[in-house]
């Protein structure tokens, strides 16, 4: 099937250094803000790419919870794929697509666990649903029917059938702390803006990037 003939041009005022704030992690908060106000759908949605000792790149989309000076933050169960990949390669990238901007955000960075404390605060503000749901799957395993899993959901619900639900203990938070981020704006022509941040010992530096 050839798809090459698929095209648009990217519309927009475009980006200019000036424009951008001298923090990467403001400037993302500016775009994000773009993004919520515009209506993109789920606009926290990441792509996440991991590579273990295999050498064989891995990615998926997974929701952004948390960002500030220290890093970007998801949750995930520590036995699942990406898990496993993130101890044996302690370091991920994560891509923004807010294609509807004509505008995406690149990510790159050392990444570490959050502390139990702030998996707890946050597990404690998910749907209850979604709690038993983590206490159920063993994310990235093989399962034989979809019917064994909502019997466990069932036998969860049982055992969870009054309180609160506890956190469990192979559940938590990543932070992707960074290193390397892009703000790309798409231009017609293909001739698109780009700026690259790279932390330095004495702060970040910004440089325009051929498109």
């Amino acid at each position: 099937m050839d798809i090459s003939d698929m095209r648009r041009e990217f519309e927009s005022q475009g980006l200019d250094r000036d424009a951008l704030d001298d923090n990467p992690v403001k400037q993302f908060q500016s775009w994000f803000g773009d993004a919520r106000e515009a209506g993109i759908l789920e606009p926290n949605a990441m792509s996440l790419a991991t590579t273990g000792d295999s050498g064989m790149p891995d990615i998926r989309t997974v929701l952004l919870k948390y960002f500030d000076e220290s890093g970007f933050v998801f949750y995930t169960n520590y036995g699942s794929r990406k898990a496993r990949e993130l101890t044996e390669n302690p370091k991920a990238a994560l891509l923004f697509p807010w294609i509807a901007l004509n505008r995406q955000v690149r990510i790159q960075g050392r990444v570490e666990k959050v502390s139990k404390s702030e998996s707890l605060r946050y597990f404690a503000s998910r749907p209850r649903g979604s709690q038993i749901g983590a206490w159920v799957s063993e994310q990235s395993r093989a399962i034989t029917s979809r019917g064994l899993l909502e019997q466990k959901v069932a036998e969860m619900k049982r055992r969870f059938s009054e309180g609160e639900i506890p956190l469990p203990d192979f559940w938590g938070g990543y932070r992707v702390v960074p290193e390397r981020v892009e703000f790309w704006q798409g231009r017609p022509s293909r001739l698109h803006d780009r700026f690259e941040y790279v932390k330095q010992d004495s702060g970040w530096t910004i440089d325009r990037l051929q498109p």
